[in-house]
């Protein structure tokens, strides 16, 4: 997937030497991105002590494919912008029926509703901490 490597600390870090930003920080830059466009069923799943592939996964689903995209280059955008953190892997884009933004320490699953629901990502890492993100306003 990616080249990154972690450091002493257990940092990720770029190839470029770069260091990703704070999970909490980019979780919830993020789901305000998220939230910003209106993504539906939002879900962070916990998953450190169940796999070294990531530590945490964000999942939501759109009402449309331009949605989909919408949502995609939210979170992209406001990475960016706000915590200087590109996205290092972006798949689906294309077909956006089920886009992956992959941050190495977090994985944003953007789905429309029927591939998140054949996909079951919650229910195959069911004994994940779950939390349901809801806009405070």
């Amino acid at each position: 997937m990616t080249n990154s490597t972690k450091n002493q600390t257990g940092q990720f870090t770029s190839p470029l030497g770069q260091k990703t930003a704070d999970s909490t920080k980019l979780i919830e830059t993020i789901t305000e991105a998220l939230l910003e466009k209106k993504g539906k069923d939002i879900v962070l799943l916990d998953v450190r002590e169940l796999t070294t592939l990531t530590d945490y996964f964000v999942v939501c689903h759109g009402s449309s494919d331009t949605q989909i995209r919408a949502l995609a280059s939210s979170v992209s955008e406001k990475t960016k912008k706000d915590l200087n953190e590109a996205v290092w892997q972006k798949e689906g884009m294309d077909a956006k029926r089920w886009v992956i933004l992959d941050y190495v320490n977090v994985v944003v699953h953007i789905f429309t509703k029927e591939k998140r629901e054949f996909y079951g990502i919650e229910r195959m890492w069911n004994d994940a901490e779950r939390t349901e993100i809801e806009d405070s306003i």
